[in-house]
């Protein structure tokens, strides 16, 4: 199975004047080709700061991290935006939608700084992104006329356009509601099905069940590293659930 990410003995050490905090320990980690990993652990644990390094927003202060075989701890700022823009998706709490465009623009968007694609197949692309995350009847609605639901699968399409070699996603389901964080999950379901590599970060039991993997930080370290034999089930999960009834509103 071919690895995606390797962490090797990556620590991290922020300067706060006469203070230092060790926010990683050294740790090491690799992940997989289709890999599906929730990252856990308390707030001061480690696991923002080490996505912020996978996600090349930040480097280690010791250590080495492969993406795709490529050595990121001694880039420059260009080359790790050009990786950021190329080889990773993001997906985050609170959407980080432009606003007052539309959902078709929003997916353009990595394509446009891509400068590999002329504007009908960067249409194309975010076409087919949006319908694989079931929105192919919202392309031209702008992010203010969807459903917090919506917007983060408008999120992951934006994520997907680059078919990046793994996608992060930072609390996805935070800002969400229960039925509609399972139907986030069963997204990501299914595009791990299709082979994509997701890390998603969670503080949420039931929506690490259904990942794969489950990876706990605590004290800049990893303690926990868990195979899922039996990962929940987003789509039966949602089987269950009784179906949504409209709300009146009765006025007097």
């Amino acid at each position: 199975m071919r690895t995606i990410i390797t962490a090797e003995g990556i620590t991290k050490t922020f300067d706060l004047g006469e203070v230092k905090v060790r926010a990683l320990r050294g740790v090491d980690l690799d992940i997989h080709n289709g890999d599906f990993v929730a990252i856990m652990g308390h707030s001061g644990s480690g696991k923002s700061t080490f996505m912020n390094i996978i996600g090349c927003l930040d480097l280690p202060s010791e250590g080495m991290v492969f993406i795709d075989g490529e050595d990121i701890s001694k880039l420059d700022k260009n080359q790790l935006a050009d990786i950021r823009n190329k080889q990773i998706g993001f997906v985050f709490q609170s959407y980080n939608l432009l606003p007052r465009t539309t959902a078709m623009e929003n997916v353009e968007l990595p394509l446009l700084y891509n400068g590999n694609f002329s504007a009908s197949e960067r249409r194309a692309l975010a076409k087919e992104a949006l319908e694989k995350v079931g929105l192919g009847d919202r392309l031209e609605h702008l992010t203010n006329q969807l459903s917090g639901g919506q917007q983060q699968r408008v999120a992951i399409a934006r994520a997907l356009v680059n078919d990046p070699v793994v996608i992060l996603a930072d609390e996805p389901t935070g800002n969400l509601d229960t039925r509609t964080s399972f139907e986030i999950m069963h997204i990501f379901q299914e595009l791990n099905e299709q082979g994509k590599t997701i890390m998603l970060v969670t503080h949420e039991p039931d929506i690490a069940e259904m990942t794969k993997r489950n990876i706990v930080f605590k004290d800049g370290r990893v303690v926990e590293d868990l195979t899922i034999k039996n990962p929940v089930n987003a789509k039966k999960e949602l089987e269950k659930m009784p179906p949504e009834k409209d709300v009146i509103t009765q006025t007097a």
